[in-house]
């Protein structure tokens, strides 16, 4: 038992369990040909909702974030292997007074074997997204399901060094490799702290956690990476590089090139990538 089982009222009028708000986890697993699974728990027939399909999940204790509360209540509820987790972020359906619901979205390596571990938990079993609306689903999770469809990727943010460092007059020509630097150590807390404010059409995310690639070239091409943000470092076009990662991408990403540079939003857009500019970036880093 933790301080947060119990039962909670929102200004919709309606009664939730969880007295300072829920969580849940939606871990996935996409194929390397495309195919995707959803790990669906069918919940016991005694509870509510009982007999239908959806998410892990539960109340949150008050000294819980919602990822933590998520994954604690997936590793009650049955035997997934949460080292295997990678978390890419979580949207909050907001019932007001205080009261709200988490998903977690992430995903897994493969297909584990899960089995129930919880009196909760009823069935455990990975489905294919495209079989989900075919199940009878738990109330609340079938009418969030169309916009949580959509979001069973990771974001990939590629930044443009060189034409972000441009668009601050910091004195950037004066060191490129310094100021790459500088640019790279900002970048840092965006993997670990999340990422707000999409920009519109990238996924459905309140909050997001990216996989960082800092591109550079020229005088700023032997920068080296660091924990949270890879650097690539281009053999020659910068441009080019970027279109080219873009170009290459797995099935399981979706891609926002940060640059100004027209003719590169361009080539990016062409290869399915959505681009924005380092206002967008500059804002996030404070």
């Amino acid at each position: 038992m933790g301080d947060g089982d119990g039962w909670a009222q929102c200004d919709l009028g309606h009664r939730h369990w969880g007295r300072y708000g829920a969580a849940g986890l939606l871990a996935f697993h996409r194929e390397p040909a495309g195919g995707l699974y959803i790990l669906l728990q069918q919940r016991a027939w005694w509870g509510s909702g009982g007999g239908t399909w959806g998410m892990f999940g539960g109340g949150r204790h008050s000294h819980e974030d919602a990822v933590t509360a998520a994954l604690r209540e997936t590793s009650e509820e049955c035997t997934l292997d949460l080292t295997g987790v990678r978390v890419h972020g979580f949207t909050l359906d907001d019932h007001g007074g205080g009261w709200g619901f988490t998903t977690v979205i992430a995903s897994v390596a493969s297909l584990q074997d899960v089995r129930p571990a919880s009196m909760e938990t009823r069935d455990a079993s990975w489905v294919p997204a495209t079989e989900v609306t075919g199940l009878r689903l738990f109330a609340p999770f079938e009418a969030t399901w169309l916009k949580l469809s959509s979001a069973m990727s990771r974001l990939v943010l590629v930044v443009d060094a060189a034409n972000v460092m441009g668009s601050r007059p910091d004195g950037w020509w004066r060191d490129r490799a310094g100021a790459a630097e500088r640019l790279r150590d900002q970048l840092v807390p965006l993997a670990d702290s999340g990422v707000t404010g999409l920009p519109e059409g990238v996924l459905p995310y309140d909050r997001c956690f990216p996989e960082v690639m800092l591109v550079v070239e020229g005088a700023a091409r032997n920068v080296v990476g660091t924990e949270g943000v890879r650097v690539v470092a281009a053999k020659g076009s910068g441009d080019d590089a970027i279109v080219d990662l873009v170009a290459a991408s797995e099935p399981d990403a979706t891609y926002l090139v940060v640059t100004a540079d027209r003719e590169l939003r361009a080539r990016c857009e062409a290869e399915g990538a959505t681009v924005t500019g380092p206002g967008w970036l500059l804002d996030r880093l404070g």
